[in-house]
């Protein structure tokens, strides 16, 4: 698979997409078309050492039903490990990026411009409703399950979320938490933000990527068409 998706540009990948779209139903197409139109990397989720599977797999459905294409993870001390029977597949539609330490996945995401925004429920800069989507790209920080965000992000974070609570109870569990600020946040971006989708160019290869996926036999009947 690797073979097929990397090492080609951008007018390759349209070509092949050309091909391969006649061995897929027109609406399964119009679907993958509306999906990557949809699709942006102006925010990102960094999961740190999230040890549930059940968390890690609604992080991954709720990052690709709000259209947010990167996941990032952080694995010192477990492994991110989806549950197959929880993401059903969603984890074809987005890339999960898997860093060894905090400290790697914060200089990744810095170097791309993201700005690291915490959620912790002790300390507050922002709320979903009041956090300024407009100023750049962000990335929100879920901390591990027992002890939350670490020190070494608590250091690096620009900005600090948390979700008002007005019952008894101070924080809601990591999956519920990531659910309602990934849909709030992906929702004013879309209303707020202009250049928030993928670039043509990425959605080009992110399409292609996935119809290699999507089409049975995508590899025998590329080299059968003369592009491998």
């Amino acid at each position: 698979m690797r073979n097929i998706e990397n090492n080609i540009s951008v007018e390759q990948c349209r070509e092949r997409i050309e091909y391969l779209a006649q061995f897929m139903l027109p609406e399964r197409l119009a679907t993958l078309q509306r999906a990557v139109a949809n699709r942006t990397k102006y925010m990102t989720l960094l999961a740190e050492n999230m040890f549930h599977p059940q968390n890690a797999s609604a992080l991954v459905r709720h990052c690709e039903a709000f259209g947010v294409q990167n996941l990032h993870t952080v694995q010192t001390l477990c492994k991110f490990n989806p549950n197959v029977d929880i993401v059903r597949g969603t984890d074809k539609w987005i890339d999960i990026h898997r860093h060894n330490s905090t400290a790697e996945a914060l200089a990744a995401l810095k170097s791309e411009g993201y700005r690291i925004i915490a959620t912790t429920p002790h300390r507050e800069s922002c709320t979903p409703e009041s956090f300024d989507v407009t100023k750049g790209k962000f990335a929100i920080v879920m901390g591990t399950e027992k002890t939350g965000i670490s020190d070494e992000v608590m250091a690096a974070a620009d900005e600090f979320m948390r979700i008002p609570m007005c019952g008894m109870v101070e924080s809601l569990n990591v999956s519920a938490c990531a659910a309602i600020i990934v849909y709030m946040l992906s929702e004013r971006m879309r209303h707020e933000v202009e250049g928030w989708q993928l670039t043509e160019q990425e959605q080009t290869r992110t399409l292609y990527k996935w119809i290699v996926q999507t089409v049975k036999d995508a590899e025998p009947l590329l080299k059968r068409g003369g592009f491998l």
